[in-house]
């Protein structure tokens, strides 16, 4: 074995592939899911060949760029658990959720339905991420918040919001819940 073939991929290959991930993103956010591979090269600055070198199919690309959107989303909540106010951190990262839920659906779906319209593995692990973060973040905030209130009541409702209308009006429904959910403090006159 070469020494080459244990290293990782070169510089500027990784670079093409974070480029390509970056354009595709951008690119599907405006043209939705069937936009032509060559705009995304192009907008990557790089050839159809280098596209297909690094992505062969359309759902090679879909999977490359909801994972990377998962990841953001993933690393912003950890990014929130050092935050001072924990109530703050989860609604922060709640107003991120249901953003990314009403506009990254269509891309979660196609990145993650297998032929038999069934789930993949890896959408099973993308939504245990998610889930994993949301706890991390529900339970640091947990003092503040109704007793009986779980990670998965909060995403329960957050989804439902964000699923029902777009993001700017799902962002308004969490600032909503947020009344809902946080323990109401006795007032010293009670």
């Amino acid at each position: 074995m070469s020494s080459d073939s244990k290293r990782g991929p070169r510089a500027d290959a990784s670079r093409n592939r974070a480029r390509l991930i970056a354009a595709a993103g951008e690119a599907l956010a405006e043209a939705g899911n069937d936009v032509a591979f060559d705009v995304i090269a192009r907008r990557a600055g790089v050839g159809n060949a280098t596209l297909y070198r690094h992505f062969p199919t359309r759902a090679d690309l879909l999977v490359a760029v909801y994972s990377d959107e998962v990841d953001a989303l993933c690393r912003h909540g950890t990014r929130l658990l050092e935050s001072a106010d924990p109530t703050d951190a989860l609604f922060a990262w709640l107003d991120e959720f249901v953003a990314h839920v009403a506009t990254k659906r269509p891309l979660a779906l196609a990145a993650t339905e297998g032929a038999d319209g069934r789930r993949t593995a890896l959408f099973h692990e993308w939504h245990a991420s998610i889930t994993t973060i949301a706890d991390r973040l529900v339970r640091r905030a947990a003092p503040t918040l109704r007793p009986d209130l779980t990670a998965a009541d909060v995403l329960t409702l957050a989804s439902g919001a964000a699923l029902a209308v777009d993001a700017d009006r799902a962002r308004r429904l969490v600032a909503i819940l947020r009344t809902g959910i946080v323990a109401i403090t006795p007032t010293a006159d009670e």
